[in-house]
């Protein structure tokens, strides 16, 4: 019984988590109430407050929970199984252009979303959103490093002053998709960071 128990109150934190990620996607952190959430988790305010002080708090929580789902996306995506490391990080924008797809709650980032907003008022949230930022581009630049041992080793540039950039290119493809309203750009923006790539990593005679 105390398991059931326990398993419940995970899943009720869950669906607000959940929410949360789809509020704020959706309307932006500011423009994201409690009652929002609710509503969308299908739970009382007083659940809410069992789980979370406040809204900022669920913000907090929502930039792990975002980071974790990422995790297993990436974690089991094709371009894992690539034994180049060179072609991994090509198969890396691939497929991250791929995800430019169905509504733009479905692929923009929610901490890039939370920290444009919050990086002044709310700096939980945008200290919890960088570490999720910075999660995500060390991985990219474990791939990085291995095909610039291979690949390009004299050249002047840091695995992960590479990741960087490669998350500000997908940063403001996202920017520019809800700007123009269309998600096609965001694939275009990441063919010309593929072709870079492809230089900066040398031809091989795969390309």
């Amino acid at each position: 019984m105390e398991t059931q128990t326990a398993a419940l109150k995970g899943d009720v934190k869950m669906k607000l988590l959940d929410a949360a990620l789809l509020a704020i996607r959706t309307k932006g952190y500011a423009a994201t109430t409690v009652d929002d959430i609710c509503r969308l988790a299908g739970v009382s305010k007083g659940s809410f407050f069992h789980y979370f002080a406040d809204k900022e708090a669920l913000a907090v929580a929502a930039a792990g929970h975002f980071g974790a789902v990422a995790v297993e996306i990436f974690g089991s995506a094709p371009y894992r199984d690539e034994p180049d490391p060179r072609e991994r990080v090509l198969q890396y924008l691939d497929f991250r252009a791929a995800m430019f797809a169905g509504e733009f709650t479905d692929f923009t980032c929610l901490l890039g979303t939370m920290v444009q907003e919050t990086y002044v008022t709310h700096p939980a949230i945008r200290d919890a959103c960088e570490v999720q930022l910075r999660d995500h581009a060390n991985d990219v630049a474990r791939d990085l490093e291995a095909a610039k041992r291979m690949y390009a080793p004299d050249a002047a540039w840091s695995p992960l002053s590479m990741a960087h950039f490669m998350q500000a290119v997908l940063q403001g493809a996202f920017i520019l998709a809800k700007a123009q309203n269309d998600a096609a750009i965001g694939p275009d923006c990441l063919a010309h960071l593929r072709r870079y790539l492809e230089t900066e990593l040398g031809k091989t005679s795969r390309d």
